[in-house]
Order: structure tokens, then sequence, then C-alpha cells
């Protein structure tokens, strides 16, 4: 199939609407807000978009997997932020090497788990 894509956003759900705008913002994002309910996030060419709608089961079975270029360099970004502390119900692991490369995790305020992961060049 050929197509000409340009990206891909994902809608998250939050918890706690105005915590989660703050996370993201936190970690960097730049917000645009599209309406009462939903902000879109972006990074560059990255985004995603961020909904003021909580449903248990499918914000707990959301998972978004984040590549970077340096998980060192962006695992220790993230540690300086102390974010645990900052914001309640957030987890950040420590890098763990996989076959497939290295990754850390981290919990949004809501318990949104991003991976976030360099693969190994082969």
């Amino acid at each position: 199939m050929t197509n000409a894509a340009t990206s891909i956003r994902p809608f998250l759900g939050a918890k706690d609407y105005d915590l989660s705008r703050r996370f993201y913002q936190t970690l960097g994002f730049d917000e645009v807000i599209l309406s009462d309910t939903m902000s879109l996030f972006r990074n560059d060419v990255l985004g995603f978009y961020l909904q003021r709608a909580y449903v248990k089961d499918w914000v707990d079975n959301t998972m978004v997997f984040l590549e970077v270029r340096d998980i060192d360099a962006y695992w220790q970004t993230l540690s300086a932020l102390n974010l645990p502390a900052a914001y309640e119900g957030v987890r950040l692991s420590a890098v763990q090497a996989f076959d497939w490369g290295n990754a850390c995790y981290l919990h949004d305020p809501s318990g949104i788990l991003w991976h976030i992961g360099q693969f190994s060049s082969r």
C-alpha cells in the first residue's frame, strides 16, 4: 500500500484533565487547545490528543511507545524533572536492556503507560 501519511496521533484519556495537561507541558510538549475537552500536544512532528474523557478500562489499557535517539540522555532529563514527587501516581523506571534495545517506563497521572525506548542498531 502506498500512502502519503505524515503522522499518527493517538487519543489519550485523562482522569484529571488539567493535571494531565500540566504533566505533558512539564515533559516539554507544546499544547494547542482545540476545545474545552481536547488539546493537541506536540513536540516537533510528534503529537497526540489529550481528551477530557476518562473510561477506566480504556485508560488502564493504554500504552504509547516513544522512540528516542539516546535513551540514557532522555532518562536523565526525565529523572531530573522529579515527576513522581511533582505528580501523584506518576512512576518512572530505570532504563532496562532488552534484546531489541533499551527502554524505560513512565506512567502518567492517569496511569497511561509510556514505553520510551531506543532500538539497537543492527
